[in-house]
Protein backbone atom coordinates (compact mmCIF):
# COMPACT_ATOMS: atom_id res chain seq x y z
CA UNK A 1 0.00 0.00 0.00
CA UNK A 2 1.89 3.23 -0.98
CA UNK A 3 2.74 5.43 1.95
CA UNK A 4 0.24 9.08 1.81
CA UNK A 5 1.87 12.40 2.20
CA UNK A 6 0.95 12.28 5.93
CA UNK A 7 3.20 9.42 6.47
CA UNK A 8 6.02 11.04 4.58
CA UNK A 9 5.97 13.86 7.15
CA UNK A 10 5.18 12.15 9.87
CA UNK A 11 8.40 9.83 9.28
CA UNK A 12 10.53 12.83 7.96
CA UNK A 13 9.55 15.15 11.35
CA UNK A 14 10.40 11.96 13.26
CA UNK A 15 13.70 11.78 11.30
CA UNK A 16 14.81 14.86 12.47
CA UNK A 17 13.27 15.48 15.42
CA UNK A 18 15.92 12.03 16.21
CA UNK A 19 18.83 14.16 14.42
CA UNK A 20 18.42 17.15 15.88
CA UNK A 21 18.76 15.65 19.44
CA UNK A 22 21.37 14.00 18.67
CA UNK A 23 23.41 16.54 17.24
CA UNK A 24 22.52 19.89 20.17
CA UNK A 25 23.95 16.48 22.45
CA UNK A 26 26.97 16.36 20.90
CA UNK A 27 27.39 20.02 20.47
CA UNK A 28 26.45 20.41 24.21
CA UNK A 29 29.08 17.93 25.04
CA UNK A 30 31.91 18.57 22.75
CA UNK A 31 31.63 22.56 23.72
CA UNK A 32 31.32 21.37 27.78
CA UNK A 33 34.70 18.86 27.47
CA UNK A 34 36.69 20.24 24.84
CA UNK A 35 36.01 24.29 25.10
CA UNK A 36 34.93 24.42 28.91
CA UNK A 37 31.81 25.98 27.28
CA UNK A 38 28.07 25.22 27.87
CA UNK A 39 25.14 26.23 25.50
CA UNK A 40 22.61 27.22 28.37
CA UNK A 41 19.79 26.47 26.08
CA UNK A 42 20.95 23.05 24.62
CA UNK A 43 19.32 20.78 27.71
CA UNK A 44 15.78 22.70 26.87
CA UNK A 45 16.18 22.69 23.11
CA UNK A 46 16.54 19.03 23.86
CA UNK A 47 13.67 18.78 26.07
CA UNK A 48 11.35 20.06 23.72
CA UNK A 49 12.66 17.81 21.08
CA UNK A 50 12.02 14.86 23.05
CA UNK A 51 8.84 15.69 23.98
CA UNK A 52 8.01 16.17 20.14
CA UNK A 53 9.66 13.17 19.01
CA UNK A 54 7.30 11.46 21.78
CA UNK A 55 4.23 12.61 21.10
CA UNK A 56 4.31 11.94 17.22
CA UNK A 57 6.01 8.89 17.70
CA UNK A 58 2.86 7.42 19.87
CA UNK A 59 0.50 7.78 16.45
CA UNK A 60 3.59 6.59 14.54
CA UNK A 61 3.29 3.33 16.67
CA UNK A 62 -0.11 2.90 15.95
CA UNK A 63 0.52 2.97 12.38
CA UNK A 64 2.96 0.37 12.12
CA UNK A 65 1.83 -1.53 15.19
CA UNK A 66 4.85 -1.40 17.24
CA UNK A 67 3.03 -0.86 21.00
CA UNK A 68 3.16 -3.54 23.13
CA UNK A 69 0.68 -4.87 25.70
CA UNK A 70 -0.79 -7.56 26.74
CA UNK A 71 -3.06 -9.60 24.92
CA UNK A 72 -3.24 -13.11 26.03
CA UNK A 73 -6.68 -13.27 26.52
CA UNK A 74 -7.45 -11.71 23.22
CA UNK A 75 -5.38 -14.58 21.54
CA UNK A 76 -6.98 -16.89 23.56
CA UNK A 77 -11.11 -15.93 22.49
CA UNK A 78 -13.04 -16.94 19.15
CA UNK A 79 -12.29 -14.70 16.79
CA UNK A 80 -15.88 -12.71 16.37
CA UNK A 81 -15.34 -11.72 20.43
CA UNK A 82 -11.51 -11.03 19.57
CA UNK A 83 -12.63 -8.66 16.83
CA UNK A 84 -15.35 -6.96 19.13
CA UNK A 85 -13.18 -6.85 22.07
CA UNK A 86 -10.55 -5.01 19.48
CA UNK A 87 -13.09 -2.83 18.31
CA UNK A 88 -14.54 -1.88 21.88
CA UNK A 89 -10.56 -1.28 22.58
CA UNK A 90 -10.27 0.97 20.05
CA UNK A 91 -13.02 3.10 20.85
CA UNK A 92 -11.84 3.37 24.10
CA UNK A 93 -8.67 4.46 23.00
CA UNK A 94 -10.30 7.23 21.08
CA UNK A 95 -12.58 8.43 23.70
CA UNK A 96 -9.06 8.76 25.94
CA UNK A 97 -7.10 10.36 22.97
CA UNK A 98 -10.27 12.43 22.23
CA UNK A 99 -10.35 13.69 26.00
CA UNK A 100 -6.36 14.28 26.24
CA UNK A 101 -6.80 16.62 23.03
CA UNK A 102 -9.55 18.79 24.76
CA UNK A 103 -7.38 18.74 28.04
CA UNK A 104 -3.93 19.75 26.26
CA UNK A 105 -5.82 22.37 23.94
CA UNK A 106 -7.39 23.96 26.98
CA UNK A 107 -3.36 23.74 28.62
CA UNK A 108 -2.22 25.33 26.02
CA UNK A 109 -4.30 27.89 25.26
CA UNK A 110 -4.22 28.93 28.86
CA UNK A 111 -0.17 29.15 28.55
CA UNK A 112 -0.70 31.19 25.49
CA UNK A 113 -3.01 34.00 27.26
CA UNK A 114 -1.08 34.48 30.10
CA UNK A 115 2.63 34.81 28.01
CA UNK A 116 4.93 31.96 29.44
CA UNK A 117 8.13 32.30 27.68
CA UNK A 118 10.40 29.08 27.70
CA UNK A 119 13.33 29.81 30.58
CA UNK A 120 16.02 28.84 28.47
CA UNK A 121 15.40 30.42 24.78
CA UNK A 122 13.23 33.02 23.54
CA UNK A 123 10.05 31.67 23.09
CA UNK A 124 6.87 31.21 24.17
CA UNK A 125 6.19 28.17 25.74
CA UNK A 126 2.47 27.33 23.99
CA UNK A 127 5.02 26.74 20.88
CA UNK A 128 6.86 23.58 21.98
CA UNK A 129 3.64 22.80 24.24
CA UNK A 130 1.03 22.59 20.93
CA UNK A 131 2.69 19.34 20.07
CA UNK A 132 0.57 18.44 22.62
CA UNK A 133 -2.66 18.29 21.10
CA UNK A 134 -1.25 18.12 17.54
CA UNK A 135 0.09 14.79 18.40
CA UNK A 136 -3.00 13.32 19.98
CA UNK A 137 -4.92 14.56 16.35
CA UNK A 138 -2.72 12.49 14.55
CA UNK A 139 -3.56 10.05 17.15
CA UNK A 140 -7.23 9.81 17.17
CA UNK A 141 -6.37 9.97 12.73
CA UNK A 142 -4.40 6.86 13.20
CA UNK A 143 -6.89 5.19 15.55
CA UNK A 144 -9.66 6.34 13.18
CA UNK A 145 -8.22 4.55 10.21
CA UNK A 146 -7.37 1.13 13.01
CA UNK A 147 -11.28 1.27 14.28
CA UNK A 148 -13.09 1.73 10.43
CA UNK A 149 -10.73 -0.71 8.98
CA UNK A 150 -12.22 -2.98 11.70
CA UNK A 151 -15.32 -1.52 10.70
CA UNK A 152 -15.17 -3.12 7.30
CA UNK A 153 -14.19 -6.33 8.91
CA UNK A 154 -10.91 -6.25 8.50
CA UNK A 155 -7.83 -7.39 10.64
CA UNK A 156 -6.37 -4.62 12.16
CA UNK A 157 -4.11 -4.65 15.93
CA UNK A 158 -3.60 -1.58 18.63
CA UNK A 159 -0.52 -3.44 19.73
CA UNK A 160 2.63 -5.53 17.80
CA UNK A 161 3.25 -8.95 17.88
CA UNK A 162 6.45 -9.14 19.80
CA UNK A 163 6.68 -13.28 19.29
CA UNK A 164 6.38 -12.84 15.70
CA UNK A 165 9.12 -10.02 15.53
CA UNK A 166 11.43 -11.93 17.17
CA UNK A 167 11.06 -15.13 15.19
CA UNK A 168 11.54 -13.44 12.07
CA UNK A 169 14.50 -11.56 13.64
CA UNK A 170 15.42 -15.29 14.77
CA UNK A 171 15.70 -16.17 11.47
CA UNK A 172 17.42 -13.34 9.88
CA UNK A 173 20.08 -14.25 12.14
CA UNK A 174 20.23 -18.00 11.24
CA UNK A 175 20.39 -17.11 7.25
CA UNK A 176 22.96 -14.94 8.50
CA UNK A 177 25.14 -17.74 10.52
CA UNK A 178 24.49 -20.38 7.52
CA UNK A 179 26.11 -17.57 4.80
Amino acid sequence: MPRTWLEHIEEGLIAFLLAAMTVVTFAQVVARYVFNYSFVWALELTMFFFGALIFLGISYGVRVGAHIGVDALVRILPARVAHAMTIASTLLCILYAAIVVYGAWVYVDKIYTIGILAQDLPVPQWVPRVVLPLGYILLLWRLGEVLWNLLKGGHASLLGDEVADAMKYRSDDSKGDAA
